[in-house]
């Protein structure tokens, strides 16, 4: 019987990492409609041309069809991963909290499911802000899941060697930082949704400056002259709050590095017997280094689909490890506490 239920455990956690990922090819799938502007290329919801979603001939998945038409069938096929999840939770887990988040995941699909219909009926960027923020908090709770159903978040905390009774207020100060950091990830990439939502060119083309300048004219005169530039080569116009926003988008970056490589240092000094979080640390710090590129060839490349999709993508795991790191923390303070 015992056997029976590890391997029940263990085929539980295998799943919710898979939903995890299947989450986070949808948010690429969603990067890829909105980096190509064809997020209307299907204009009815929630059929497909009138046809049923799960009917469409395949034949017609051609030009912008193809990658909207595929966003809604990834969507709905991690619909049906989150409900079988929440009902594997409700049946299996003993901890009232963690099937308390199967449903809350549940709740979230639905909604978002909703968010992604009005944004094609209701022809509303701003809905496409919300959507895309809220794939994001998403994926982080099925990562949350997927930890929590792990033989290692059950023993975590236990057997730590080297961990001392004082670790207590130097390990709550990390958590704070994971938090503070996480929260900082989670603004950076609604500025970043912000800026695809509005399907319009790049208002900064450079990269490290800003229009030539570390800091960015926004003059009436200075903004008369970037536009007539941008106009000369068939480009948008900008205004100061967009040039301004992605370089909101910039300072929060550097906030963000800073923020990443003082978790780091703090936890190789204060927590250096976690395991985990020594290794989770320094991956963040590599993950980051790897998003700070793909931002400047965001750039560099005028926001080419695919390399502005791996930046979405890299962003999303990094908040993921933002809410590992949080509940890793809290998972050996409640341990050690207990």
């Amino acid at each position: 019987m015992a056997q029976r239920s590890t391997s029940s455990a263990r085929w539980l956690n295998r799943f919710a990492w898979f939903t995890a990922v299947a989450s986070l090819l949808l948010i690429c799938s969603g990067g890829m409609v909105t980096s190509k502007g064809v997020g209307l290329a299907v204009p009815d919801w929630p059929t497909t041309f009138g046809y049923n979603m799960f009917l469409f001939p395949v034949s017609k998945w051609i030009g912008g069809v193809l990658f909207e038409h595929t966003h809604r069938l990834i969507a709905s096929t991690v619909g049906f991963l989150t409900i079988i999840l929440a009902i594997w939770l409700w049946r299996t887990e003993d901890r009232h909290a963690v099937r308390m988040l199967g449903l809350i995941a549940v709740a979230g699909v639905i909604l978002q499911g909703i968010l992604g219909g009005l944004r094609v009926t209701m022809l509303k960027d701003q809905i496409g802000i919300f959507h895309a923020c809220l794939a994001q908090a998403f994926l982080g709770l099925i990562v949350l899941i997927a930890i929590t159903t792990t033989n290692f978040w059950r023993s975590l905390g236990v057997n730590l060697t080297g961990l001392t009774g004082q670790v207590s207020q130097p390990l709550l100060r990390i958590k704070m930082m994971a938090i503070a950091t996480t929260i900082a990830i989670y603004g950076q990439l609604a500025l970043g949704a912000t800026m695809r939502h509005q399907h319009k060119d790049l208002a900064i083309l450079d990269f490290p400056t800003a229009n030539g300048a570390w800091i960015p004219d926004t003059s009436a005169t200075a903004l008369a002259k970037i536009n007539a530039w941008r106009d000369a080569r068939a480009l948008s116009d900008v205004d100061a709050f967009q040039i301004w926003l992605q370089m909101a988008h910039r300072f929060l970056a550097a906030l963000i590095s800073i923020a990443v490589i003082a978790f780091c240092v703090r936890v190789w000094k204060d927590a250096h017997a976690i395991a985990a979080l020594r290794r989770l640390s320094i991956l963040w710090v590599l993950l980051f280094l790897l998003q700070f590129t793909l931002g400047a060839w965001t750039i560099w490349s005028d926001k080419a689909a695919d390399v502005a999709t791996s930046h979405v993508a890299v962003g999303a795991i990094m908040l993921s490890f933002g809410v590992s790191a949080w509940a890793i923390c809290w998972r050996v303070l409640q341990t050690r506490n207990s």
